[in-house]
């Protein structure tokens, strides 16, 4: 028999829906009888999201909450929201679809989705239009002419939303929209627009003087956002920026990969270094601003 909003009790208000899900669906996972409401105050006004339970599951639950409460991002928690996603049932009314807009959207924020989208629209145009024409106005430069950059300004950071091929732009925006989202929604605007403009600033300045103008992506980026989830992770650990060790440790082993001949394509190297530890740097910065 399936439960009713009115078989379950509060249990704890978050202002956030998506750490409501995410926490009810823990619930769940470990056979407590969860679901979420919205939350009013006194006057009648919503006020975040209220997380429901069987009263005789109360203690048990609240237990379970103070730990999920002090790591949110533990492995387990983003296990259980991940086959979450993956369980959504297709039917006639649409429900996957709205259902996968919602967990898209609600795992970012608006910059890093209006980065997300840009990438694609760039690309779209590339390649169905003029590729030759898209990349003359987008790179750091043509011909190496660092006067040009300095006329045109926007050659700076341009590179970063410029993609070579459908799995480079799927690999970059997937990372990008993944951790650069969570940097967003935990820490707000003005971090994530300081990390892209820095990392791509840094980055692309950097692998012009290695390489040349002829480069693009937002790799610089994507690896910018990884070091600073590591290190920001690792300095303020209950501040809710996480990212587990396999996923740290594959993107350096990649890393590490582009230096070698193993790799068969070109890759901009010294913009992932630089980025990599422009987002150290920051998250360093800002870590240790937040403990004075």
């Amino acid at each position: 028999m399936s439960l009713s909003p009115s078989d379950l009790v509060p249990l704890v208000n978050v202002q956030q829906k998506v750490i409501a899900l995410n926490f009810s669906h823990y619930l769940q996972s470990i056979g407590i009888k969860s679901d979420i409401e919205t939350a009013r105050d006194d006057n009648g006004t919503i006020d975040g999201w209220a997380v429901l339970c069987l009263e005789e599951e109360l203690t048990r639950s609240r237990v379970e909450f103070e730990q999920f409460i002090n790591n949110p991002h533990h492995p387990k928690y983003q296990q259980v929201a991940w086959d979450q996603s993956r369980s959504v049932k297709l039917n006639t009314n649409g429900q996957f679809y709205q259902q996968v807009k919602t967990n898209f959207l609600s795992q970012a924020g608006p910059f890093t989705l209006a980065i997300f989208a840009i990438c694609w629209a760039v690309f779209a145009a590339t390649f169905l239009y003029f590729f030759d024409a898209s990349f003359n106005l987008l790179k750091f430069n043509i011909d190496g002419d660092l006067n040009q950059t300095f006329a045109q300004p926007w050659r700076f950071l341009t590179p970063a939303v410029f993609h070579f091929s459908i799995l480079h732009i799927a690999f970059n925006t997937m990372w990008w929209w993944q951790i650069g989202g969570q940097i967003e929604k935990t820490l707000g605007l003005k971090h994530i627009i300081a990390i892209f403009l820095s990392s791509a600033l840094l980055s692309n300045i950097a692998q012009f003087f290695v390489s040349g103008p002829n480069f693009g992506g937002l790799s610089g980026v994507v690896y910018a956002v990884l070091g600073f989830a590591w290190i920001y992770g690792h300095l303020q650990p209950n501040r809710g920026i996480y990212l587990s060790n396999p996923i740290i440790g594959f993107m350096l082993f990649w890393l590490v990969l582009g230096f070698t001949d193993f790799m068969p394509i070109n890759v901009a190297n010294t913009a992932h270094l630089i980025g990599l530890l422009a987002g150290m740097g920051y998250a360093a910065v800002l870590a240790k601003a937040q403990t004075k």
